[in-house]
């Protein structure tokens, strides 16, 4: 009797000895996906999400690539200065009068793909508008772009962004929140007067907007407006590419009062109403 109990309080004491193993494993692994997480904070999914998008934009410039003549293309690049953006401007002005839906399919693809994932050079893209296409065509084919490139950044963020824009903008996405529960009965105002306005980067804006519930129907009305003045700014520059020489010479005093001021005629009903 007394080596039954023996056994059987041996046995328990082992069973008890699995289970803190069991709940001790667990536990790290819980200590290790919390790790993992903080230090990689997308998942399987969404990383996927983002490779399948990627893949979608380079099956597009491969497209257009094999449409193209037989040439040496090692001069497509993005540009980085304005002698990169020199050099692709000479080489492409011979293709587009005879290649001329190849040459926007790549312009739109390239320029979608850099809005989309945040990559800085757009303004160069810009000034590539207007130097290949002229003012008024050029303002549409960068208004039309930027705006399709800010509606897929805005569409990724929401699906895989909060992570990424909390680790990354902590107190300025606070900042953006808070103004955006403050205004919103005039938040198209406000949208405006930040698109119009360098107050806060347009990139931060795309990525942050779905985090802070802005409204997709109200993002896509701000960006169409707000982002023209500042295109056609660009885009007129782009004419006399030769002359500029370096990107601060786009935005002297003049241009950044005048949008400004384009600005403060936006959001000023917005301040009338709170004033009533």
């Amino acid at each position: 009797m007394e080596g039954e109990v023996g056994t059987c309080s041996s046995m328990a004491a082992l069973a008890d000895s699995l289970k803190c193993e069991t709940q001790g494993e667990g536990g790290s692994g819980v200590i290790v996906n919390e790790s993992k997480s903080a230090k990689f904070p997308l998942s399987f999914w969404e990383i996927g999400v983002a490779v399948s998008v990627v893949l979608g934009y380079a099956l597009g410039l491969g497209c257009v690539y094999l449409t193209m003549p037989a040439s040496d293309y090692s001069f497509l690049k993005l540009p980085r200065n304005l002698e990169d953006l020199q050099i692709l401007r000479d080489h492409l002005e011979s293709y587009t009068s005879d290649y001329t839906v190849q040459v926007l399919v790549g312009y739109c693809v390239v320029y979608i793909f850099m809005q989309t994932f945040m990559i800085p050079g757009t303004v160069f893209m810009s000034l590539l508008a207007g130097s290949l296409f002229g003012v008024f065509r050029g303002v549409a084919l960068v208004v039309f772009t930027a705006t399709a490139g800010a509606s897929s950044c805005y569409f990724l963020s929401k699906l895989i962004g909060r992570p990424l824009v909390f680790s990354l903008w902590p107190d300025k996405l606070t900042f953006f929140r808070d103004q955006v529960a403050k205004r919103r009965k005039g938040l198209l105002n406000y949208m405006l007067f930040l698109r119009v306005t360098p107050t806060l980067p347009n990139t931060f804006i795309n990525v942050a907007s779905p985090i802070v519930d802005v409204p997709y129907h109200t993002f896509f009305f701000a960006t169409v407006i707000g982002i023209i003045p500042a295109a056609y700014v660009t885009v007129r520059a782009g004419i006399t590419l030769g002359e500029l020489q370096s990107v601060g010479d786009l935005y002297d005093m003049h241009s950044i009062a005048t949008l400004f001021l384009i600005g403060l005629v936006s959001i000023t009903p917005t301040l009338i109403g709170n004033k009533n």
